[in-house]
Formats: structure tokens, C-alpha cells, sequence
């Protein structure tokens, strides 16, 4: 894959890579995003819509616990991503973060994919 790692955000429990391919903006968040690391996430996700990227992958491959801050961190990107016409992308949800999804009817406002190279087919 032909994925630029821009930057790396770490606190411990969720480490943040931070790369592009294409026109998407992609983010690596491994560990648990939860109320203490939400902020790893977020404000990456907020630069690059601040920057004027509208399509972000979220590769889920190694995010093992998502909580309720993590889901409205996630959230939050897609409705700034929607209001200029673009979306956030899911891929490779692990089973455990998957079911939060699937519990809170989150599954179905995200474009979610089972591999992180479907998600940057473009």
C-alpha cells in the first residue's frame, strides 16, 4: 500500500498514526479510545477537516475498546465530514468494537468495510 505516515500520536493505552493515501486522510488508532485517549483521535480528525480533507478512513484493525467518548469522537467526524459532502470511512473492526457499533445503530451512518484496502478504493 502506498500510505504516507504523516505523525504519531501516543498516550500510553491508544497510539495515533496519522497518514494519507489518495484524497483520504487515513488514522491508525491502536489501544483503547475511551474518555482518557479520545482527544488523541479527535484532534487529528478535526485538522484534517480543518485542512479541507472530507473523505477519513478509520483503519479499526488494532483498536481493541471503543466507549461512548470514542463513538461520539468518531461521530462527531462524520457529521463535519457529511456537512461538505464527504464521510468517514470504516475498516477491519475488530468483533469487540464492531458490537458496540452494532448495540448503538452506529453501523449504519458509517460506510464501514471489512479490509482497510477496500476502504481507500476510491
Amino acid at each position: 500500500m502506498d500510505r504516507d505516515v504523516v505523525g504519531t500520536a501516543d498516550l500510553g493505552r491508544l497510539r495515533v498514526e496519522v497518514g494519507h493515501h489518495g484524497r483520504s486522510a487515513v488514522f491508525a488508532p491502536t489501544g483503547e479510545l475511551d474518555h482518557h485517549t479520545a482527544d488523541l483521535l479527535s484532534e487529528p480528525l478535526d485538522a484534517a477537516l480543518d485542512a479541507g480533507t472530507s473523505r477519513l478512513v478509520i483503519d479499526c484493525a488494532g483498536l481493541e475498546f471503543c466507549d461512548s467518548t470514542g463513538l461520539n469522537v468518531l461521530l462527531s467526524a462524520r457529521l463535519r465530514a457529511d456537512a461538505v459532502g464527504g464521510a468517514v470511512h470504516l475498516a477491519a473492526m475488530q468483533p469487540t468494537v464492531a458490537r458496540v457499533f452494532e448495540i448503538t445503530g452506529a453501523d449504519t451512518v458509517f460506510t464501514v468495510h471489512a479490509t482497510l484496502d477496500q476502504a481507500l478504493q476510491e
